[in-house]
C-alpha cells in the first residue's frame, strides 16, 4: 500500500513538472511570435499607395532564394538561368498571356550567342523565327548591303527575328519546367524594406488578394514602364521619338534574310521579317507625339510622307497594310544605367537601362547582363548577407559595360546621324556615314560587328565614329577646299563630338574605357 502511494506521489509530481515546463515553453513561444509580428516593415511604394496586408516573415523563414518581378525577355531568361543553377525562384508577372508588342522582335547574333550560353537557344525554334544575316541600307535611290561577320562562327549563328510574344512564351514555358521555379500572375505594387534592405515585395494576385513574398534577393525586371525603378536608380528617361508599327503580308524584301533601314525624311524606316509570311514595318516619328490614328491624320501621314520613300518592292504591301488599319504606336525610350546599389535588390532589363530601338540591341544587352550576373552569383551558396552581397555585386555594373555601353552608344549615335536635319554639317555627316559603310571591307564589317554585339569594344566604336567624321571632312575638301567647305567640315567634327560625347558621359567614361581601374571589379565573393 505504501509502494502504491509513493508511485502515486511520484506520478503526480512528474505530471505537474511536465505541465509547468509545457506552459513555460508555450509562453516563451508566444513572446517570440509577438516579437516577430510586431516588427514593422517600411513599404517603399513608387506608384501605388495603400494599406498593406499579410504577415511579416523573419529572415529564417525565406522559402525562396530570389524573387523576380516581371517575366518578359529578361525576367523569363533570368528565372530559367538561376533555376538551372539550383536557386529557388519565384517569378511574379502582371500578365502571363502571350504579349503582343511591336518591338523586341530582332535578336542580334551577339544576343543569340548569349542565348546559347544560357541554354535557351531552342526558344527561337518552333515560333517561325527567321534568320537575319545583315542589313540593307537605302538612301536617295541608292542601297548597300552590310553582312554580319559570321565566318568564324558555327553555321547556326546569325540574327533571329520573330514575334516577340512567341519568343517570351517559349522562355516562360522552359523556365516553368524547372521544379524550383514558380511563375505566378500578379501585380507587384511595392518593395518591402526593413532598415534599408529590401526583404521582398507586396503584390496583388489576379484574384485581387494582397500578399507578400520574401526572399534575400529581389530582381526587378518589370520593363520600360517600371513603377519600381525609382527607389533603385536615378531614372533619366528620354523619349526622342515614337515608332508607328505595321505588318506587311505576302510580299518579299529586296534582300531576303536582312533587316532594311531606309534613311528617310524626317527619320529612319525599318523593315524586317517576323515570320515566313509577315514583315514588320516600323516608321520612326521624331518627338513624343504622333499623328492621330482616330481622325485619320496617321493614315494621311503614312500615305503622303512615308509611302513615297518606301522601296518599290514594298510600296503596294505598305499601302495595303495602312488601309487595313492595324496601326500601332509606341514611344522609344532611352535611359542610361544609373543605379543606387540597394541591399536585397537589383534592377535588370529595360527597367534598368534602355537605348533607342533603331539598332535592335535591347535583348542582346539584357541577355549579356544575365550571363554576367549568373557568373557572379554562381560561387555563392546563400544570399542572406545583403550588405556583403550588395558590395560584391557592384562589380556587375562595370563588368556589363563592354557590351552594354557599345550597343547603347551606337544606338543613340546612329539614330541622330541617320535622322534628317536642315543643318549642312549634319547632312554631310549622314551622307558620309552611308558612303563609309558602302566602302565594304573593314569599313562595313567593323561597324556591323559592333552593332551585332559580336565585337563589344567601346574604343573601336569611337574610332569608327570619328573615322566617319574625318571621311566626311575629306569628301568636303575634294577636289578643292573652300572657306565654306572648311567651315562645314569644322562644324561636322563639332557636330560628331556633340552627338557621341554626351552619350559616353551618360554611360560613364571610367567604366566604359578604363574598367580595370574600378575597385569593385576585384572584390571577392562574400564568405558563406
Amino acid at each position: 500500500m505504501a509502494m502504491v502511494f509513493d508511485n502515486y506521489i511520484l506520478g503526480t509530481f512528474l505530471l505537474s513538472l511536465s505541465t509547468f515546463l509545457f506552459l513555460l515553453l508555450l509562453r516563451r513561444n508566444n513572446k517570440k511570435s509577438e516579437k516577430v509580428s510586431s516588427r514593422e516593415f517600411k513599404i517603399k511604394t513608387d506608384a501605388v499607395n495603400g494599406t498593406s496586408s499579410g504577415e511579416c516573415s523573419p529572415e529564417s523563414a525565406f522559402g525562396d532564394d530570389v524573387i523576380i518581378v516581371g517575366a518578359g525577355v529578361a525576367g523569363a531568361a533570368l528565372a530559367h538561368t538561376l533555376g538551372k543553377d539550383g536557386r529557388r525562384v519565384h517569378v511574379i508577372e502582371r500578365d502571363l498571356t502571350e504579349p503582343d508588342r511591336i518591338v523586341g522582335e530582332l535578336l542580334q547574333p551577339g544576343g543569340y550567342l548569349k542565348l546559347v550560353e544560357l541554354g535557351l537557344e531552342d526558344c527561337v525554334e518552333e515560333i517561325d523565327a527567321q534568320r537575319v544575316l545583315g542589313y540593307a541600307l537605302f538612301k536617295d535611290g541608292r542601297h548597300t548591303r552590310l553582312s554580319y561577320p559570321l565566318e568564324k562562327f558555327c553555321a547556326d549563328v546569325s540574327g533571329r527575328s520573330f514575334h516577340n510574344g512567341r519568343f517570351i512564351q517559349r522562355m516562360r514555358e522552359k523556365a516553368a519546367t524547372l521544379p524550383n521555379v514558380r511563375l505566378e500572375q500578379g501585380t507587384v505594387t511595392s518593395l518591402l524594406e526593413e532598415r534599408g534592405t529590401i526583404r521582398g515585395v507586396q503584390y496583388k494576385t489576379k484574384d485581387g488578394e494582397e500578399l507578400r513574398a520574401y526572399a534575400p534577393l529581389t530582381i526587378v525586371c518589370d520593363g520600360c514602364f517600371s513603377n519600381l525603378r525609382r527607389s533603385l536608380c536615378n531614372p533619366k528617361v528620354d523619349v526622342p521619338s515614337c515608332f508607328v508599327g505595321l505588318v506587311l503580308e505576302n510580299c518579299e524584301l529586296p534582300f531576303s534574310n536582312h533587316g532594311h533601314v531606309i534613311l528617310a525624311d524626317p527619320s529612319p524606316i525599318l523593315f524586317y521579317p517576323i515570320s515566313s509570311t509577315e514583315i514588320r514595318c516600323l516608321v520612326d516619328v521624331p518627338g513624343k507625339k504622333v499623328p492621330s490614328i482616330a481622325n485619320g491624320e496617321m493614315e494621311n501621314y503614312l500615305k503622303t510622307v512615308v509611302a513615297p520613300q518606301v522601296p518599290p518592292e514594298l510600296h503596294d504591301a505598305f499601302i495595303t497594310a495602312v488601309d487595313k488599319g492595324h496601326i500601332r504606336t509606341m514611344p522609344n525610350r532611352s535611359m542610361p544605367a544609373d543605379p543606387h546599389p540597394t541591399p536585397g535588390a537589383l534592377l535588370m532589363g529595360d527597367a534598368f537601362n534602355m537605348r533607342h530601338p533603331l539598332t535592335g540591341g535591347g535583348m542582346t544587352v539584357a541577355l549579356s547582363d544575365i550571363v554576367v550576373l549568373r557568373d557572379l552569383l554562381k560561387p555563392l551558396r546563400n544570399l542572406h548577407d545583403a550588405a556583403s552581397l550588395t558590395s560584391y555585386l557592384e562589380s556587375f555594373y562595370t563588368l556589363r559595360k563592354p557590351v552594354a555601353s557599345t550597343i547603347n552608344t551606337l544606338a543613340g549615335a546612329l539614330y541622330k546621324v541617320f535622322s534628317a536635319s536642315p543643318d549642312e554639317a549634319r547632312k554631310e555627316m549622314r551622307q558620309a556615314c552611308f558612303d563609309y559603310l558602302s566602302l565594304g571591307g573593314v569599313f562595313s564589317t567593323g561597324p556591323v560587328a559592333l552593332l551585332s554585339g559580336l565585337n563589344p569594344r567601346p574604343l573601336s566604336l569611337v574610332l569608327h565614329f570619328f573615322a566617319v567624321a574625318i571621311y566626311g571632312v575629306g569628301r568636303l575638301m575634294l577636289p578643292f577646299p573652300s572657306l565654306k567647305r572648311m567651315w562645314i567640315g569644322a562644324r561636322l567634327i563639332s557636330s560628331a563630338s556633340g552627338i557621341i560625347f554626351p552619350i559616353i558621359k551618360g554611360e560613364g567614361v571610367r567604366q566604359m574605357f578604363f574598367p580595370a581601374t574600378v575597385p569593385a571589379v576585384y572584390r571577392a565573393p562574400p564568405v558563406d
